[in-house]
């Protein structure tokens, strides 16, 4: 077998040494090629220029969420073909590691290269859906922005202004830990002008469209995110193996940010958000969500600037992970 290791020497919970040890333990077991990368966006270019050789079995993401999604978009350059294109694992390296944990592997480094190397030697995989957040809808625009795949989850709106606020603290040298993103929900919703009138419609063919909404979070997969070791459920009954899911609210008052954080810290597999301003759908095939301004994107974590026309689409069985 032979495989690509990316390589992100950022992430930030593997020292060096730990990653040297990684490498030469799946090194023992295959063919290696592992590649350090060197700015934002290398890890799609490699993961690109391996689907496009035909000959690379597996390519590793050794890193955070943001260096698992730009592998997949990488490899999903051209469009999924999960019988040829190589398939996909991850050694978690980031600081929550949602897409790595929502596959059921271990969180620590360390462990799950063993999980790993024990899927391979058992020919343990599953096929997964993902999710594309592509350019808006037909003459606005945003129509012709480039599209995105997504793992896990995505967002227009307060979610997404909250990641954007976490980048520029990260680029000022702040370290990404779970009370720095805490802050930046706390100064955000202070700051957000868009809070109490809701700039979101969200469209769908055949149905009434849902108006008014100031949050809206979609996800390919449950939990949502975690909290250290606690995981949040946004849309508990979304998978990998359903179309995507969308949690909406149309308030953000500080009662209602007060009530459905609550509710989001003390949900389950079985209860997520709920109450008369939230609106939770399953398992959509295609939708658009149309601001009336300009509202920033998130799509696993990583800020992409502000839009005011999103389509998503849910894609099933779109790529072969190791599990």
């Amino acid at each position: 077998m032979r495989a690509l290791l990316v390589v992100n020497p950022a992430a930030t919970t593997t020292s060096a040494r730990t990653r040297d040890v990684l490498i030469h333990a799946l090194a023992s077991e295959m063919k290696l090629d592992a590649i350090t990368t060197e700015y934002r966006g290398h890890a799609r270019d490699l993961a690109r220029q391996a689907a496009e050789r035909n000959d690379v079995d597996l390519v590793v993401a050794l890193g955070g969420d943001g260096t698992v999604n730009e592998v997949v978009n990488g490899l999903l350059h051209h469009g999924p073909d999960p019988d040829r294109l190589p398939r996909v694992a991850v050694v978690p390296g980031g600081s929550t590691n949602v897409f790595a944990r929502a596959l059921g592997l271990p969180n620590d480094a360390v462990e799950a290269t063993g999980a790993l190397l024990d899927a391979l030697r058992r020919g343990s995989e599953r096929t997964v859906g993902l999710g594309i957040a592509g350019g808006g809808a037909p003459g606005t625009a945003d129509e012709t922005v480039p599209s995105r795949w997504f793992t896990f989850c995505a967002g227009l709106g307060f979610d997404a202004g909250v990641i954007g606020r976490v980048e520029q603290q990260r680029e000022r040298g702040k370290r990404s830990t779970h009370a720095l993103y805490i802050r930046q929900v706390l100064r955000h919703f202070l700051d957000d002008p868009h809070r109490r009138t809701g700039s979101i419609t969200m469209e769908r063919p055949g149905e009434s469209p849902v108006k008014n909404l100031v949050l809206s979070i979609v996800c390919n997969t449950s939990p949502w995110t975690y909290l250290g070791n606690r995981p949040v459920y946004a849309t508990p009954r979304a998978s990998f193996d359903t179309g995507l899911d969308l949690l909406g609210l149309s308030r953000l008052s500080t009662a209602a940010v007060t009530r459905y954080g609550t509710q989001l810290l003390t949900s389950s597999p079985e209860r997520g958000p709920r109450g008369k301003h939230a609106v939770s759908l399953h398992d959509l095939t295609e939708f658009t969500l149309h601001s009336k301004v300009p509202l920033p994107l998130q799509v696993d974590g990583d800020h992409l600037g502000l839009r005011k026309s999103v389509t998503f689409t849910g894609v099933h069985r779109a790529l072969r992970v190791i599990v």
